[in-house]
């Protein structure tokens, strides 16, 4: 008989499989569209294929808005990271097809050199260069957002402003070019989707805070905690909050409205038991983070959640492996309180890295928790006091393997950090034979 978790996950796969067949059937079906009905000469195969790809470019540049519209049905086969991840991803691919439309273009014979001059050239080609020049400014102030030094509000705003304008500039070219759009209906279809991905914008930006606006929580208690991180403690006003797994994450806005763009990401560090409100641990990292100490009890918060899949009540196992580096600690702590609310007699090891004790957040807890779950924790320290005896340096496979308790494949594995660490624990546990569908990450990485 198949157990509630292998149902769980057989149904997370099924529907993560019909959701990716939805992309690439709203990705290709636009050039389905295009030709039906369409009686033309044939202008030669590199430009029928530029054309194409034109096609193909300008429909995932619309789909990108859903990818990130924080649909919890979306989101759930796969994690709201691993979207912006593909988000992030196929951005290149959609990048790369809408260059290369014009490239074809000229390799067919069409003088595209010549549409350049904006000066004289028809008001077609001044859409389309807008637009590629619009999403080129795009791409490079998402890549480069930090070597820019541009702060992550402001990018927020600029990267929803720019993605709007591309869209439009790249629909008014097709409707102006009109080739394969010459019948009403066409251009009705193309307006439409288009405004529809559009719309999710929308929705997230004006729908969402809506809601949000009738249930408020404010800021009950700011607790100081070791390594520069502060636990922030929300009550709902006026309403029940909700419920979250642990592990899960919620959008928070601060003292502001929440229609404002500059909504942050951080993991409940609260048990899951506790119903009377939640919390989150943030650590001084720059921008919105660096006046987080400075939060009053009573200050108006908004919070959008839960969200996400690095909950270990979505897997079944024998015993969990939680892996932190730094403020990754804080939906592992999520996780262990849980547990031990929960009294699960399962056991947990947790490796826990960061650069010197005095950082360690939670570490006085994590000993209490320890006598409450059957709890092991490893310290891994990049500076370490005169009388440490444990590990010392980064956590690698060595040190993975000096520790994983018995039969290791068997058990879920939760992992957390900066990037980098997340990438080296991933190739260190895929050489230790661990199987990669029980290793589940979060990296917290939305730019």
């Amino acid at each position: 008989m198949r157990s509630n978790g292998q149902e769980n996950r057989l149904s997370l796969m099924l529907r993560g499989i019909g959701w990716l067949g939805l992309y690439v059937a709203v990705a290709v079906l636009p050039l389905v569209f295009a030709v039906a009905g369409t009686q033309s000469a044939h202008r030669g195969f590199w430009i029928e294929f530029s054309v194409a790809l034109g096609f193909v470019g300008m429909s995932m540049l619309g789909m990108q808005f859903a990818l990130v519209a924080r649909f919890q049905a979306m989101a759930a086969p796969f994690g709201e990271d691993a979207l912006v991840q593909f988000h992030r991803q196929i951005s290149y691919v959609a990048l790369a097809f809408i260059l290369a439309h014009p490239v074809l273009l000229q390799v067919g014979g069409v003088d595209v050199a010549r549409l350049l001059n904006l000066a004289q050239a028809p008001w077609r080609a001044r859409f389309a260069v807008t637009s590629v020049v619009l999403l080129l400014a795009l791409v490079a102030t998402s890549v480069w957002r930090k070597r820019l030094r541009i702060r992550y509000e402001v990018w927020q705003l600029l990267h929803g402003v720019l993605s709007v304008l591309i869209v439009g500039c790249a629909l008014a070219h097709m409707l102006l070019v009109g080739h394969y759009l010459g019948e009403t209906w066409k251009k009705a279809l193309w307006v439409v989707m288009t405004v529809a991905l559009v719309g999710l914008l929308v929705w997230v930006r004006v729908m969402k805070p809506i809601r949000r606006l009738r249930r408020p929580w404010r800021i009950a208690k700011v607790t100081a905690e070791r390594g520069g991180a502060h636990t922030l403690s929300f009550e709902p006003v006026g309403h029940k909050g909700f419920r979250f797994q642990p592990g899960q994450f919620g959008w928070l806005v601060i003292d502001r409205s929440p229609f404002t763009v500059s909504a942050h990401p951080f993991s409940f560090s609260s048990s899951a038991e506790h119903a009377d409100g939640v919390d989150m641990t943030i650590k001084a990292l720059g921008d919105f983070t660096a006046t987080i100490g400075q939060s009053t009890s009573g200050t108006r918060a908004y919070l959008d959640g839960p969200h996400g899949v690095f909950t270990p009540d979505r897997y079944e196992g024998p015993g969990f492996v939680l892996i932190a580096g730094g403020v990754g600690i804080t939906p592992m702590v999520s996780i262990l309180r849980t547990l031990a609310d929960r009294a699960d007699p399962r056991p947990c090891t947790l490796f826990y890295a960061n650069r010197a004790l005095d950082d360690a957040t939670f570490a006085d807890e994590l000993d209490a928790l320890a006598d409450r779950i059957d709890l092991t924790v490893v310290h891994i320290l990049e500076t370490t006091p005169p009388s440490w005896d444990g590990e010392r340096g980064f956590l690698d496979q060595r040190i993975l393997a000096r520790h994983l308790p018995p039969r290791s494949e068997y058990l879920q594995y939760f992992l957390c950090g900066p990037g980098p660490m997340v990438t080296a624990v991933e190739d260190a546990l895929a050489t230790l034979a661990i199987p990669p569908d029980r290793v589940h990450t979060e990296r917290f990485d939305f730019v």
